[in-house]
């Protein structure tokens, strides 16, 4: 009934437009506000090339020239994906493997480690804020929201970069940069509705508080609809979100420049934690965040930037109950509050004509807090946490076309004591077309209270999996990595990476000689992989464009010797070895525009305890068509995973791992 009172709305708000009744904005407002068609100009291979990223070094500088397996995912690629959520355009990033487990849950990881529905190897970053969790290792997505209109890119590095954004980073950064409020002025709605993603509704409006003080004000929310089990049965796992924020930028003058901003956010999940049959809970999650940010330029290569943020974020998790031979477990809810205040400084400038040095330092103080539940909880319940930081990077011209990159990021944190994490990298310009780098990394995953603080079931049943070895140490790795990127035609560019990693004091899992229980985590397994990631742009002419990508990963994870793993190391990677992907973008007459993703995804080995499992390769195709019905009108229609009913992404081949089902997706964007 829901999507039937959307696409009404839609139609006779179409129906309007077309017949004059709502007179669209003039091409160019007294704001200066583009129109919506010249707003999505593509961006051409030459633009592309030359267009800033700030993740590799913390610092401007063109993508082309960056030395690092980097791609940049731009706001009119994630527009014409079609896609929905911040884990969906993912997606695009070729050097990303994204698996969606559930209605609200995704599994995404770089060059593996793409386990547990919590990739703990990647560090994730929305506007300078770090949404990695040092409860659970790793990002939980459903919490990550924006208005996808509002991003100006997405900048996500495959490889190390602890040396610059610290402990987790270690195997890739994902940076989601939204634009300036100044670039989104005037007034936006977008509304639409399908089969799974239900409902939905964004709105946002820009506008000036003063002369060269520009702000923005947002809200959205959706409806999305349950998976289904692999034999058709509902999944009942629906979920829905609503999200409001906004963002101010002001530029008192040409040297300065200030942003604030803020979001807060609430969900919930529909859960049936006993399996079918037993009675549905909901689980909840909810928070907000303000950030605030002050940049002092000096010069192009020298300036002084000071940020800090508080986030909170509140979660609800429902657990079934279980009989493990003694009292039986009832079922409960396990709550997780989290509070974060972060401060960051970070200072460049050029050291004469050959260096240029950037160095900071940060500090962020965490306050846990947990309500366990019968199953499972944390202990201690309450844990404060502090972590202190410092780095310093040189980039050193060595010859006129050769630049050596050095430094080191140096944290202490609360569990481990100090953390080093150095890394170098050289890259050669070999033309003005053509680039090949090099690096040594080392880096490390520090722990999470997960692998120190786990108890389940609680103590009060008796302890089955126990914070026995208070002594879990941080995850290393050293990685080796080489590329290539080049502009060698004006309408064709290509990158290639390659890499080797290895890596010390991987998890493990542990029983307590001789009564075998309590379990606990340790640090018994180490292991190497290597492989190639390839993507290439052509521009076939001024109306197509094609990008095609290639991913290889080899694992080789093992018990140390002499030591214990009970799960004989196959926890902690459920990757597949080849990824392939290809993308078309057709700007077509009658303003109309057609895209489509195709991938194939290799089969995935997984366990669930010492049994193996896997999820077998699948091939994927999305499709959109769009409209520009007038100069601020768009109509679109996206169908995601046309090639089957539902299929499973991630997870182990039993009773309750869940296929991704089809869907259908209508959607009207309107600007004024």
């Amino acid at each position: 009934m829901k999507v039937l009172l959307v696409f009404i709305l839609i139609f006779s708000v179409t129906k309007k437009i077309l017949a004059g009744e709502l007179a669209p904005a003039p091409v160019s407002d007294d704001r200066g506000n583009p129109d919506i068609v010249s707003t999505y100009k593509r961006m051409s291979l030459e633009e592309l090339m030359a267009q800033e990223v700030t993740s590799v070094a913390r610092q401007p500088e063109p993508y082309g020239q960056a030395p690092a397996a980097i791609q940049v995912v731009t706001s009119e690629q994630i527009r014409r994906s079609g896609a929905t959520s911040i884990p969906e355009a993912l997606r695009l990033a070729d050097n990303l493997n994204v698996a969606q487990s559930t209605s609200s849950q995704w599994d995404i990881s770089a060059r593996g480690f793409n386990t547990s529905g919590f990739s703990d190897k990647l560090l994730v970053l929305m506007d300078g804020r770090a949404v990695y969790s040092p409860l659970l290792a790793g990002v939980i997505w459903n919490m990550q929201d924006y208005l996808l209109e509002d991003l100006d890119r997405i900048e996500v590095i495959s490889g190390p970069g602890g040396t610059l954004w610290g402990a987790n980073a270690v195997n890739g950064v994902i940076n989601i940069i939204s634009k300036s409020a100044k670039d989104t002025q005037g007034f936006y709605l977008e509304t639409g509705g399908g089969n799974q993603l239900e409902d939905f509704v964004g709105m946002r409006y820009g506008g000036m508080i003063s002369t060269n003080v520009y702000y923005r004000v947002y809200g959205k929310y959706f409806d999305r609809g349950a998976e289904v089990f692999a034999d058709g049965r509902n999944a009942h796992d629906a979920w829905n979100r609503g999200q409001g924020g906004f963002r101010i930028d002001a530029e008192p003058s040409a040297a300065n420049a200030f942003t604030l901003q803020g979001d807060l956010f609430g969900g919930n999940n529909d859960v049936v934690p006993g399996g079918e049959g037993t009675p549905k809970a909901d689980g909840t999650t909810a928070g907000g965040n303000l950030l605030g940010r002050w940049k002092r330029t000096f010069t192009d290569e020298a300036d002084l930037s000071v940020q800090i943020y508080y986030d909170r974020t509140h979660l609800a998790a429902p657990f079934q109950g279980a009989n493990l031979g003694g009292p039986v477990i009832p079922p409960g809810t396990l709550y997780d509050d989290l509070d974060t205040v972060d401060f960051d400084l970070q200072h460049r400038f050029a050291l004469g004509n050959l260096n240029k040095v950037v160095w900071g330092f940060g500090y962020r103080f965490t306050h846990d807090q947990v309500q366990g539940a019968p199953l499972v909880t944390f202990l201690p319940e309450r844990f404060d946490r502090n972590l202190f930081s410092g780095f310093v990077q040189d980039e050193i011209r060595l010859l006129r076309d050769v630049y050596l990159t050095m430094g080191t990021k140096l944290e202490h944190n609360d569990y481990t004591g100090f953390e080093y994490e150095p890394s170098a990298r050289l890259r050669w310009q070999v033309t003005d077309q053509q680039m090949l780098w090099g690096a040594v990394s080392r880096s490390v995953r520090m722990p999470a209270r997960y692998d120190r603080d786990l108890f389940e079931p609680s103590p009060a049943y008796g302890s089955f999996l126990g914070a026995t070895n208070s002594n879990f140490q941080s995850e290393t790795v050293i990685a080796y990595e080489l590329g290539y990127r080049t502009h060698f035609i004006r309408q064709a560019s290509a990158s290639f990476s390659a890499f080797y990693n290895m890596y010390d004091r991987l998890r493990s899992l542990s029983a307590t000689s001789p009564n075998f229980v309590p379990l606990y985590w340790a640090n018994n397994l180490e292991g190497d992989t290597y492989g190639f990631e390839l993507s290439a742009d052509y521009q076939i002419n001024s109306w197509w464009q094609l990008h095609g990508g290639y991913d290889f990963l080899r694992e080789d994870i093992r018990v140390k010797s002499g030591r214990v793993d009970l799960d004989q190391a196959r926890n902690e990677t459920a990757d597949p070895e080849n990824q392939l992907f290809l993308r078309s973008s057709m700007d077509l007459p009658g303003r109309m525009e057609v895209d489509g993703t195709a991938r194939w995804i290799d089969s995935v080995r997984n366990n669930q305890g010492s049994t193996p499992g896997g999820v077998p390769a699948y091939a994927e195709l999305d499709l959109r068509w769009a409209w520009h019905a007038t100069r601020n009108l768009e109509f679109s229609i996206v169908g995601q995973n046309l090639l089957h009913d539902h299929h499973p992404e991630a997870g182990f081949p039993n009773s309750s791992q869940e296929s991704i089902v089809r869907g259908v997706v209508g959607k009207i964007a309107m600007r004024w």
